[in-house]
């Protein structure tokens, strides 16, 4: 397949990310060793195995493609479409027994985000989404909800104790913001945006694994994704992410965050 379609390489995400899944419930709630990382974020056998099996799968259906991967880095970066993984996203989550760990996988279409999923194994839920097409969950569509003021909003803050850390002031101020502020971490935040149940999910210190593949639900949800500072998200922002479920949350969202 050439040129795959959003749609098409939803598709095969959704089917690609379904066959990794027993891996990581083989290990949860088990026993396993944890390491720490070089910049002393923890990894297991889970998470390298996961990786390993959702990269032979794009391996062999579309042996061209590039691969960004947490655990496994770079191939063949200058490819027209990349795929980007987090094997599983919220190991903390993971060691500690809770079941809000996920599964991302997303593909770029010469940069730009164009098909997304997080999976969810202990809950057994899946988002999708795709340039284009609608919002899913399970394959039920999904959207954003429609506030009648931004006073109604429900924020959750993920990485708070690091916006804390870097910027306290801010912090202060978001959790002034809406009706109900929660911290929180994690791809789910993201997939409760998108399907309607919270409005904000601001957050921080992110890796392009961490945030890249989450933009097609979200969007798809006819949501809002950017920057901190309103810019569209890519393999070189910093990772800070603000995502709204509409325009005029996410407009307040970037000024309170300026």
């Amino acid at each position: 397949m050439p040129n795959p379609s959003p749609a098409d390489l939803l598709k095969a995400a959704i089917e690609i990310s379904a066959a990794a899944t027993d891996i990581p419930m083989r290990y949860f709630r088990g026993g396993f060793v944890v390491e720490d990382k070089a910049d002393e974020s923890p990894v297991t056998i889970a998470d390298r195995e996961t990786e390993q099996a959702i990269r032979a799968e794009i391996e062999g259906r579309f042996p061209g493609h590039g691969i960004f991967g947490e655990e496994f880095g770079k191939s063949r970066a200058d490819a027209k479409y990349t795929w980007i993984i987090d094997p599983i996203d919220g190991t903390r989550s993971f060691i500690c027994g809770v079941p809000l760990f996920g599964m991302l996988l997303g593909v770029l279409h010469n940069g730009k985000p164009v098909a997304g999923v997080i999976r969810m194994p202990a809950l057994g839920e899946t988002f999708g989404g795709s340039l284009g097409g609608g919002a899913t969950m399970n394959g039920a569509s999904i959207q954003c909800r429609t506030i009648a003021s931004v006073d109604q909003a429900r924020i959750f803050i993920n990485e708070a104790n690091r916006i804390y850390d870097k910027a306290p002031g801010k912090l202060k101020r978001l959790l002034t913001f809406g009706h109900t502020q929660r911290a929180f971490n994690d791809c789910y935040a993201f997939a409760l945006l998108a399907m309607g149940q919270i409005d904000v999910v601001v957050d921080f210190d992110l890796q392009p694994y961490d945030y890249l593949p989450v933009v097609p639900v979200v969007e798809a949800a006819g949501g809002i994704i950017t920057d901190w500072e309103g810019k569209k998200l890519g393999l070189t922002s910093d990772g800070a992410v603000v995502a709204a479920a509409t325009l005029e949350i996410h407009q307040e969202l970037l000024a309170l965050l300026r």
